[in-house]
Parts: structure tokens; C-alpha cells; sequence
């Protein structure tokens, strides 16, 4: 995560976008380039800012739980918002496995990067993917995300008092959590200093 958000301590706002999340915003053109899930060309990081703060208006009881207490969802109807943003899941079949690309990757230059295998841009440009029904909103305590910055070697104070930060936002067709992808568990359980949230994995699920 990164220090300081977009909202630069506006207290009006309960949410902001974290910088961790620019990547997924084409006005961030360095960091979005590299990003091989939902990037936004349609809508700005202030208008997406507004319009989760329009529809969340500080009412908890639309904050879905994630996978740790500091771990909300808020899932938002995609009507008007984005049309760039496409169903970002493909299932893996026979026809398609041997199109299947793995590389490390490290979401920012303070990561430990890790084995990821995804489709490339030619192959979802020819299926024409559908536009998302609904963006899932994941979203981190401040505390946390402060917690996370400290942990590699940002201990900056932090303008920033909104008590919510996006850390990533999915295009889906459910208002659902989806499952979290492997090896986005085996980060969490490497701990913060790693890009990790800390949180152990579970065997079980």
C-alpha cells in the first residue's frame, strides 16, 4: 500500500481511492500500462471517489465483510459508470489452457514478486468480454493500511483520515465476493513486509 491517498485528508469523504489502486486508473499511464486486471479509461480516481461516496453515505449497514475484519466489500451496480469495465475471469478450458502465460510479478518495486498466470490483452481483445454488472469496492481500514505502509519502510505521517481506502476494485457480474486467487493468499500470509496483509492461511477454505 502507499502512504497517502487522492482525498489528501478531505474529511467529507469516507472512502478514498489508496495509490495501490491508481494502477487500475489510465491517468496513472505508467502504472496502469503494466496492470493486467480492470483498468478504468472512462472515469477519473476523483469521480470514481464521488460516486462511492454518493452511494455509501457513511452507511455501514451496505459494507459487506471480507476476508479479515480490516477487509470490507461495497458492491455498486455498474449502471453509468464504467463501460472499460470488462468481466476481468475467463474460464480455463482445453481449447484455451495452452494460451495461458505465468511471470513474477510485483505489484509495486517494494514486493516480493510471485508466480502469476493470466491471459494475455490479444486473447480477451478477441472474445470481446462483456461489460461488468457490478464493481466490487475492496476496501481497508486506514489502520491497516497504515500498518501495511510502516511495515515496508514508509513511516511517513499520512495526511489522509479517511477511514476507508479502496485497495482494488473488480468487474463482475455478481455482487458477490469472489474467491481470492491463490497466490494473492500465500502473499497475505508472507506478511506485511513482503506486501502482505498478515493474515495466516486457512487450510480449510
Amino acid at each position: 500500500m502507499s502512504s497517502s491517498g487522492s482525498g489528501g485528508g478531505d474529511n467529507k469523504k469516507h472512502i478514498v481511492v489508496d495509490p495501490f489502486c491508481f494502477r487500475q486508473f489510465s491517468e496513472h499511464k505508467e502504472a496502469s500500462q503494466s496492470y493486467k486486471g480492470t483498468v478504468f479509461g472512462d472515469v477519473s480516481v476523483s469521480e470514481m471517489e464521488d460516486i462511492v461516496n454518493s452511494f455509501y453515505q457513511g452507511d455501514e449497514s451496505k459494507l459487506v465483510n471480507g476476508y479479515a475484519p480490516f477487509c470490507k466489500h461495497l458492491f455498486i451496480e455498474n449502471k453509468g459508470i464504467s463501460e472499460s469495465a470488462k468481466v476481468n475471469v475467463l474460464e480455463i478450458t482445453p481449447d484455451n489452457e495452452h494460451l495461458l502465460r505465468t511471470e513474477y510479478q510485483a505489484r509495486n518495486d517494494k514486493e516480493l514478486p510471485v508466480l502469476v498466470r493470466y491471459f494475455p490483452e490479444s486473447v480477451k481483445e478477441k472474445l470481446e468480454l462483456p461489460t461488468a454488472k457490478y464493481l466490487d469496492f475492496i476496501l481497508y481500514s486506514r489502520e491497516q493500511i497504515q500498518k501495511e505502509n510502516a511495515a515496508q519502510g514508509d513511516d511517513e505521517d499520512s495526511a489522509e483520515t479517511a477511514p476507508w481506502g479502496i485497495v482494488s476494485i473488480k468487474a463482475q457480474d455478481t455482487a458477490t465476493e469472489n474467491p481470492m486467487t491463490p497466490i494473492t493468499a500465500m502473499r497475505n500470509a508472507l506478511g506485511k513486509e513482503e506486501g502482505g496483509s498478515g493474515v495466516p492461511l486457512n487450510r480449510e477454505e
